[in-house]
Parts: structure tokens; sequence; C-alpha cells
């Protein structure tokens, strides 16, 4: 009986099948490498044509087989016979290139391009590297990026920024395309950003506005979800770590060592008409420094759907969202005890610097996608940010804030992209409640437009942006003069160029120059507040800053074996007009006359004496950058590699006898928080499934910081401790700090990993007062599918 059964439904099943598919082909075009979706591929047959759906699939009325021609740009032109009855899967092979030299990257010019033919410095770091590395939010991801650090959470690329107490970025952090700052102090929320559900992380240096606005003065750090394919994929990856002693006995506070534990965990999956993409990710740790706890959870995912109605749209939903609790830790109780907040770590006593709050960051992102029967791309994108600080020791210092973004962007090819155009127009309202700023709104419109000709050898891209922006109603942030007679315009006008040329088979030249232009976040104007004994003033008068960006640059490809990589060397020079700063003087109203000696008067000089956002400085950074990136297989040795050297000497051009008072080093002509050199590489090999990999990070002194920190305020220390420390010869040599790892993989899919971050178990500090982690051990099991 059960083998009737079973012939009867292998007699049904085709049957069904049959009966569905009878009067149609149906299939997808996918990638052979990657499984993602192929749009605009000609597929042709008996002197016939159709072109594959925005998904990759495709539709021929036909009850019997047939052949078919597949092509499409820069991949190989195949034939294939299709059957009805069953859905055809077409996989398309990229065209091979020898001189292909890395990945493909999309933030450049919000297209999909050869890294090698983009006309920036641009650093890709894979989920592979991700993985490996152990790494528990961007941000440590970014500060391996040669050219990169974060100080604090404040990310510099090539010293373009310095240390801002956690207020405006310089660097625009991009989530598929869409920039992830926060309305109120318009800083990237590093833990909140889905790593596990990213494909790669492109890391753009240089100014970058023309395409994606404010905030891009710097560079972009930009990452783009995994595309879901038509097999299912899963990634699972959870792991333990403990913190060693550190190296002096005086650090130590705890009595059992701190630990910190991660999951996080990633599904994609393409259907007929429907898409699907779910991750999610914990943390917890008890923190190396005491009462900086963590704890958080999030969950994000999108849902793709394509319309049977509408061919060639695809629409598409996507959401994150992150609740944490956390302590917040400023600065240090001395430099003896540097993992001890000052006043202690007991909330209840008045005198502690450590905070503790809770965060909620939730994005919902709508968006559209739609190919016109000309084979223009048309692409609508939207998000809606919030965010909610709660402050628990102080909830007048809570925080409310969101942002509603939306961008349309058109793009066009003629001739096989020898032509490209890509325009579109970006609408950004902030709002912002809170006791620690006010109520404010803002309101940042612009329009765009970038002109690409390709050639064989010789690329040329030229763009433009057309920037609006007003606060609480008050106008003149974007405004602009034209002409001898200085008429103004509402609008802030920027440009870029860039050219690319191939001088020989391995060989790749590139020359840009482009502008940004950053706006006063919330924060910087009107935050008001008093930490650990540091006055903040609001300033309401702050202008925004400009800068502009050049360059040039060489990449020359290598090839050893199946092992391919380039070296990229370039020189530059970053401008910055109006460079906000928090400078340290005397900011009391010009009514109340100063009193040196009484505390109970209105004009008692400490109660004026503090830090306020000002248009300290006009800023020049000159430099080199040489790196090394590449991977591959040689003699069955499959190699990975990143790292750069990169030298920087950034100046104030124009400093004033008042401002270099708040210098630590007015002789040296460094800007403050600055370096003049940054080294950074990762080697991975792996052979029959084990690998081995290190890490390194070095960076040169910091020669000035704020003198305030060092000298305190009339014999009141900041920071106790911080001159001799710095002062010391041990402390004033390049900071050098090495990771590595062990792992094996069974069968492709399971993975075992012993990870040891700072394996020397340095002492480091990043910002003043800051004194970074001690060796950190870390085990680490994963599973992919």
């Amino acid at each position: 009986m059960k083998h009737t059964y079973t012939l009867l439904i292998s007699l049904i099943i085709p049957l069904f099948y049959s009966t569905l598919f009878a009067q149609t082909i149906e299939g997808f075009v996918l990638d052979n490498q990657t499984n993602e979706s192929i749009p605009g591929v000609t597929i042709r047959f008996n002197n016939e044509g159709v072109v594959s759906d925005i998904d990759g699939s495709f539709s021929i009325p036909s009850s019997t087989k047939i052949v078919a021609i597949f092509s499409y740009p820069e991949y190989e032109t195949d034939t294939v016979e299709l059957v009805p009855g069953i859905v055809n899967y077409i996989k398309l092979s990229s065209v091979t290139n020898e001189t292909d030299l890395g990945p493909v990257v999309v933030a450049a010019s919000r297209r999909k391009q050869k890294l090698e033919e983009v006309t920036v410095s641009m650093d890709v770091i894979s989920d592979e590297l991700i993985a490996n590395k152990g790494i528990t939010d961007l941000k440590q991801a970014v500060d391996q990026t040669p050219g990169a650090y974060v100080m604090d959470g404040q990310v510099s690329i090539r010293g373009g920024s310095g240390f801002s107490y956690g207020a405006g970025s310089r660097v625009l952090i991009l989530w598929n395309e869409t920039p992830l700052l926060t309305a109120d102090a318009g800083d990237p929320k590093w833990n909140a950003i889905p790593i596990e559900s990213a494909q790669q992380i492109e890391v753009i240096k240089g100014a970058s506005s023309v395409l994606y606005g404010s905030g891009a003065l710097n560079g972009i750090v930009s990452m783009i979800e995994k595309e879901p394919g038509v097999e299912p994929s899963l990634a699972v990856k959870i792991q333990s770590g403990i913190y060693d002693n550190p190296m002096r006995e005086s650090l130590k506070w705890w009595t059992k060592s701190p630990m910190q534990y991660q999951g996080d965990v990633s599904f994609g999956k393409q259907y007929k008409r429907f898409g699907l993409n779910l991750g999610a990710a914990g943390f917890t740790t008890s923190g190396f420094r005491q009462g900086e706890t963590e704890d958080r959870v999030r969950i994000n995912g999108t849902v793709f759907w394509r319309p049977k109605q509408v061919k060639n749209l695809k629409i598409m939903l996507g959401w994150n969202a992150q609740v944490q609790k956390a302590g917040n830790f400023i600065i240090w109780q001395s430099d003896t005890f540097a993992y001890n907040p000052s006043g202690g770590a007991d909330t209840s006593n008045a005198a502690s610097t450590l905070t503790y709050f809770r965060g909620i960051r939730v994005s919902v992102d709508p968006s559209v996608k739609y190919i016109d029967k000309f084979n223009n791309r048309h692409q609508l994108k939207t998000r809606g940010y919030f965010v909610d600080n709660y402050n628990f020791n102080n909830p007048a210092q809570a925080a409310y804030s969101q942002v509603l973004y939306a961008d349309y962007q058109f793009q066009r090819t003629w001739n096989e992209s020898a032509w490209v155009l890509t325009a579109g127009a970006s609408n950004t309202q902030n709002t912002v409640r809170s006791g620690l700023y006010g109520n404010h709104k803002s309101y940042n419109a612009a329009v765009y437009a970038q002109g690409e000709r390709n050639w064989k050898k010789l690329n040329i891209v030229a763009g433009v942006r057309a920037e609006y922006f007003e606060q609480d109603g008050m106008r003149g942030d974007s405004d602009s003069y034209l002409g001898k007679d200085s008429i103004k315009i509402p609008v802030k006008p920027i440009f870029r160029t860039g050219i690319h040329y191939q001088v020989a088979k391995y060989t790749h030249l590139r020359v840009s120059f482009g502008q940004g232009v950053r706006y006063a976040s919330i924060a910087e104007r009107y935050a008001q507040t008093n930490v650990g004994g540091l006055l903040i003033f609001p300033n309401a008068r702050l202008k925004s800053e400009t800068g502009t960006a050049a360059e040039i640059g060489i990449k020359q490809g290598i090839k050893v074996g199946n092992w391919k990589g380039f070296i990229d060397a370039s020189a530059f020079i970053n401008e910055y007009q109006n460079m906000m700063e928090f400078t340290f003087g005397n900011y009391k109203p010009d009514s109340i006359p100063l009193n040196l000696f009484n505390p109970n008067a209105p004009g008692y000089v400490l109660k004026w004496l503090g830090f306020q956002a000002q248009n300290a400085e006009r800023a020049r950074i000159t430099g080199f950058e040489i790196s090394v990136a590449g991977e591959g297989e040689i003699k069955k040795v499959k190699l990975q590699t990143l790292m750069g050297y990169t030298f920087m000497n950034p100046v104030a051009v124009n400093p004033d006898s008042t401002y270099l008072l708040t210098w630590s080093n007015d002789s040296a002509g460094m800007l403050k928080y600055r370096f003049k050199h940054l080294a950074k590489a990762d080697i991975q090999a792996e052979y029959k499934g084990f690998a081995f990999g290190v890490s390194m990070r070095l960076n040169s002194f910091m020669v000035n910081v704020d003198k305030i920190f060092e000298e305190g305020i009339f014999g009141n220390q900041i920071l106790p401790g911080l001159k001799n420390y710095r002062n010391d010869p041990i402390n004033q040599k390049a900071e050098l700090a090495f990771d590595a790892r062990v792992s094996y993989t069974y069968k492709e899919r399971y993975k075992a990993s012993f990870i040891v971050n700072n394996l020397t178990n340095t002492e480091i500090m990043g910002r003043p007062g800051d004194i970074q982690a001690p060796r950190l051990f870390i085990v680490q099991l994963a599973y992919r599918m």
C-alpha cells in the first residue's frame, strides 16, 4: 500500500506542475557567484525577445522547450534550453577579466562599480572579516580601516575630525544608501547598526556631499544589506569573552574578571514574488570599566515584494529596532585608577560622573524601485528614524528625536553604460524634544545630479548639488553669494569631479576633487549641561562648516597564483572652513561682571568657564597613504590582506592668539586630537579548514589636546594625573596593539574560533582620560548555510 501511495503522488505532482506552467516558461537570471538577481537581461528566442524583471525573473509564452540566448553587459553571453513546467534558474558568469583587482562597490556613485574604477580612495571590509575578529559593533570594524580612527565613538578619516564630546559627525553613516545619524546630536549609534545583516562595509575617504548631502564632509561609511538568493541562507554566531587583568594592578577594580556575551543570526530567502531578510542580535557585558555595563537586543529585517500586476516594480519594507540599557563612563578617577569613574560608581552620590540610561532606536524604511520600459531606474528610499534616550540619574536630560528622510533617484544609462546620469532630490526633517537641548526642528532639502562618461580606459565623473537648510524656521545656514555684487541665494551649491584612467593592464590612475558641507547639530548649538565639572554652553550663532578634498592616486594590480590584489598609493589635501570645535573659554553674558572670589555672586568666574561649540578654525590636512588589499589562493593557501599606512599633517591655517591658548602644545602647530601617523593591518591565511589571522593597529602620540584637561581650572583638576601621564616618556611613544585568532572550519559550515584582542595587553589611551580595554579572550562558534 505504501508503494501504491508513492506511485500515485509521483504521478500527480508532475501533472499538477505541467498544468500550472503548461502555457509559459518561467525562471530567474542570477549571478553565478553571489546568487543575486540580475535585472534587465536580454533574452532572445525564435526572433523574439524579453527582458528580465527587477528581481531577475522572466516569463515566456510557450508550451514546448525553446533555446534562448541570455546577454547582459559585463556578463558572458550564454545559450540555454528552457523547459516549460519547471522554474528555470539561469546563472550567468561575470566576464572574466584578469585585470579586475577587487570587489564591486556601490557607495561611490550610487551604482555598482569595480573598485579599481572608482575615482576616490575607498576601502572595503568584508562580512567575513567582521565575523573573524569577533567584532561586536560597527565602530570596531571601521577602526580596522587604513586611515580611519574612532575616538570615543567619533570617527575621523585622515585626520578630518577630532573629539567633540559625542556631538556632530563629519563622516556620514549609511545603511542601504540612507543616512543613519540622529536628529539631536548628529551622531551614529554604532551598536544599533545591524552589521550581522551587512554584505560589506565601504569606506570612502574625502568629501562626498554631492550625492549624500550634509554630514559627508570627511567621508562615508556605507553598508549594504545582503541580497536574499533563491537558495536560503542562514548564519548563526555565538561568542563569549573574558577580560584579562590589566598590566597595572591599580587599574583592576574587579574581584571576578568582567565577561561579555554575544549572539546573532541572519536569514535570507527569495521566493517567487516575495523575498525576506531577517536578523537578530543580543549582547551583554559587565564592562572592563567600573559601571560601564551594557545590555542590548536588536531585531531587523526587510520584506521584498514584486506585484504581478506591475512589471519591474519592487516594493521593500525594512526595519531595525534595538533596546539597550548601559552605563556611561565619562571621566576617570585619576591616571592611577583610570578604570574607576570620577566620584565613584555609586550613582546615588551626586559627585559620581557615571550615568545609566535606557536607549530605544527604531528605524522603518519603506522603499520602491522601478525600471521603466526605457530601462531607466527610478528609486524612492524613505526612512523614519526614532531615538529615545532616558537618563535614569537625571531624567531632565532625557531626549527624544526623530528623522524623517526621503530620497528620489533617477538613473539612466546609454550605450551599455558609456553614459550614466544619476539625478534626484532629497528631503530631511528633524524633530527634537529634550530637557537637555530644548525643543527644535530643522529642515534640509536638496536636488542633485551627477554625470559619468565611460570609455574603455577612461572614466570621467562630475556632479553638483544644491542644499537648502533651516532650523527652527531660521534661514541663513545654506546662504551663498554669487557674482561681484554678492547676490545672496538661499542654497549652497556643492561640486565634485573625478577622473579614472587605466594606464596599463594592471595600473589605474585617479584624480578627484570634491566639496562638502555640514550643518550644526542641535547638540552643538543648544546643549547646556554640567558633566563632572565640565560646563557646556550653547551657541545658537554657530555657522555651518564647509570643506574641500583633493586627491591623486594610483592603484597597481598584483597577481600571484590565484591571489589577486592591489597596492594603492595616494596624496591628498583637505581643507575646512568654519570648522566646529568645542573650545574652552569665558562665556559669560557681557552685562554680568566677573567675580573671582564670591561663589554666590551672579558673575562668579567658575560659572562662566567651560566649553562651547565655536567656528574655531580654518584647517588644512595634507598627507599621503599607501595600502595593500587582496584575496585569493597561493598554492592552496587562501590569503586575505588589508593593510595601510597614512601620514597626516593637520594644521590650523589661521589660528588666533586666543584660540592658541586652548592648546596643550601651541608650538607643535598640529590640530587637537590628531595623529601624524596611522597604520593598520589584517592578514589571514587558511589551509584545509585551519585559519590563522593577525591584526595590527598603530598610531603616533597625540601631540595636542585641550590645555584645560592637563592644567585644570584654578587648581581644580578635571582629569587628575593626565599631565603626568602624558609627560611620561613611556606614554609618548607610538601606541601599538595586536590581535590574533585561530579557527577551524568543518564541511564549510561549522566554524570554531579562538580570538585574542590586545594580544600584548598594551595600555592604550584614546581621548584624554579614556584608557582602552585590556587583553580580551573570545571563544566563538558559528554556522553558515
